[in-house]
């Protein structure tokens, strides 16, 4: 569950989501989504920026954030850090105003105090996995996640990988 769609650090974490084949995904029988809280028109726009083509859908309301208790604002312990977010906080703060100013809308696409976080649920709904982000840094690495649902791991650094043969 995303901060929110103008949000630097969730912009570079879908932009990782988004390298997880489906194919991995369809061999586990996992789903991938990712919820926002905006309104949905600005779901394509999002997708098209960060090239993520999973599920995603939006809850303006925030009623999931609240049912789950994901908080607002930010928490104390700004020293976790997510490795999917690679801006500086300046240039990622700049980069997600900038958006914000030449988008169609002027809108902030959502709360930017509300926290996001990430689950695992089912089969039904029960919860194997919940992780409430602290801040928009906090963001659970997405292989933890995939390890956790049974779906194969993703590379997502660019330095080329040494195989033995």
């Amino acid at each position: 569950m995303l901060q929110n769609f103008l949000c630097y650090a969730c912009k570079e974490y879908v932009e990782d989501l988004a390298k997880v084949p489906k194919a991995f995904l369809q061999e586990a029988n996992v789903r991938l989504i990712v919820i926002g809280q905006s309104s949905y028109h600005h779901i394509k726009p999002f997708c098209s920026l960060t090239g993520y083509t999973h599920e995603m859908y939006v809850d303006p309301q925030r009623e999931i954030y609240k049912t789950l208790g994901m908080k607002r604002g930010e928490g104390n312990n700004v020293s976790v850090r997510s490795p999917h977010v690679k801006s500086s906080t300046l240039l990622g703060s700049i980069r997600s105003i900038w958006r914000a100013m030449t988008g169609p809308a002027f809108d902030f696409q959502g709360d930017p105090a509300q926290q996001g976080g990430a689950l695992i649920i089912g089969p039904g709904n029960e919860v194997h996995f919940l992780h409430l982000d602290k801040n928009r840094l906090d963001h659970v690495p997405i292989n933890t996640v995939l390890q956790l649902a049974g779906v194969k791991t993703v590379n997502f650094s660019n330095k080329p990988q040494i195989i033995d043969i």
